[in-house]
């Protein structure tokens, strides 16, 4: 049987993790996440896609993979989270697809500036993990495991 397959995407400035605020996000690097990520994938029996960018269309766009491979999203929108309505849509077609997808964030919106509270994907989002720094895609993966794979539409 074929592993079902999960894409990690992450938005931007998180290519900086590590190095950037690490008193908000932790001191480790985006690389030290996807090897963490693709060992609990390989434990859970799934098949990982683990992608960052800075580029809004690039993340649109693979969330359009996603949907089109029926996969499921875990997804850190970074800065988009507060305003992009074009990520918001893509993601709503993961859920309508017959997929899952799991907003995450290392840090804590809802106890940092006022700006970052909102977000316009939880609103599509299956749910949403924050608060716990890099653990916060390994908590959304064994989320996806522990849940099983919805019907499809």
């Amino acid at each position: 049987m074929t592993p079902h397959r999960v894409f990690v995407l992450s938005g931007p400035n998180l290519g900086r993790l590590g190095t950037r605020e690490p008193e908000v996000y932790g001191s480790a690097t985006l690389e030290d996440v996807a090897a963490s990520t693709q060992s609990q994938a390989e434990e859970l029996g799934l098949s990982l896609e683990f992608r960052q960018t800075d580029d809004e269309a690039e993340l649109i766009g693979w969330i359009h993979e996603a949907v089109d491979e029926r996969a499921d999203v875990i997804l850190n929108p970074a800065a988009f989270t507060h305003y992009s309505y074009a990520l918001r849509d893509a993601c709503a077609l993961v859920t309508s697809a017959g997929a899952r997808l799991v907003e995450v964030h290392l840090s804590n919106p809802a106890a940092r500036e006022e700006f970052r509270h909102t977000s316009v994907v939880g609103g599509v989002a299956t749910g949403t993990i924050a608060g716990f720094g890099a653990d916060s895609y390994l908590l959304a993966m064994q989320a996806l495991a522990l849940s099983g794979r919805p019907a499809t539409p």
